[in-house]
């Protein structure tokens, strides 16, 4: 199912819409730890932008329910959501309107054409290149539409790590997730609609319901030619870091024990020179 058909028909869900129920299903980026991680390593590449732009300006790119919208907005800057998604749009349209920081653009998830050269101080991706088939195309139009000057940052995409599974990591995964997840298999038990998806995936191991998107280790983000592209591009990379993403099932504890042990997700911050 491609990705854009699945994000509207999320977003359309009135339950969903109405009661942001849409953020509870991606509990691993809405909770208090890694919202927190977020605002902190955006305001980083906010201080690291050199354009002299006052306001600055910024393109969210894949901007689904609007997690960096809030924080871009939050932090006063004129902020551009961009989605496939038309649902999504309305649904940052209403929730952001108000601000008068707020704008969205409709996107075909292949490139940035209706977008002009050096038009932001900032643009910003977060869990959406492993959605993109041609992602290298997409990264390479952030630095088309990029002031000199300004800062793109990418976060939430999975690490080497992730799939080479090293003992620290694994290690981490037995001790911080439950033995039984109640919840998740009682919601699965119930949810209907879930049993075609068992099947698709019982028919192709591959199969996932969010789309179009790259989880396997011959089909995955290659950061290091994310980073040839970028220094290609005349981009200095100012701050490569690995983190844990804490998820809301994890024993906290036992992240916390972990979390400057091993890691799975990874942020780059790279500034046009």
């Amino acid at each position: 199912m491609p990705i854009k058909k699945t994000n509207d028909r999320i977003a359309r869900d009135p339950a969903l819409r109405e009661s942001n129920q849409y953020d509870h299903l991606h509990s691993e980026i809405f909770n208090p730890i890694e919202q927190e991680r977020l605002g902190k390593a955006l305001s980083t590449a906010i201080k690291t932008v050199r354009t002299n732009s006052k306001p600055l300006t910024a393109l969210d790119y894949g901007s689904g329910s609007g997690n960096l919208t809030r924080h871009l907005i939050e932090a006063g800057i004129e902020t551009v959501s961009a989605d496939i998604s038309d649902v999504f749009l309305v649904l940052i349209e209403r929730n952001f309107s108000q601000t008068g920081l707020s704008k969205v653009l409709k996107v075909n998830g292949e490139d940035l054409s209706d977008v002009a050269n050096g038009r932001f101080d900032l643009v910003a991706t977060y869990s959406v290149l492993h959605h993109v088939l041609d992602y290298l195309r997409i990264v390479k139009e952030m630095c088309r539409v990029l002031k000199p000057g300004g800062v793109i940052y990418i976060d939430h995409e999975v690490n080497e790590s992730y799939y080479d599974r090293p003992k620290e990591y694994v290690e981490f995964l037995r001790k911080a997730r439950p033995i039984i997840n109640f919840k998740r298999y009682l919601r699965l038990l119930f949810d209907v609609k879930g049993y075609k998806h068992i099947f698709r995936r019982i028919i192709n191991p591959r199969y996932k319901k969010e789309g179009d998107i790259h989880v396997w280790p011959d089909d995955h983000i290659e950061w290091d030619k994310i980073e040839q592209l970028l220094i290609a591009e005349g981009l200095e990379i100012i701050l490569k870091q690995d983190y844990l993403l804490y998820k809301n099932y994890y024993d906290v504890d036992v992240y916390n024990e972990y979390k400057d042990k091993c890691a799975d997700e990874r942020l780059l911050i790279a500034r046009k020179q």
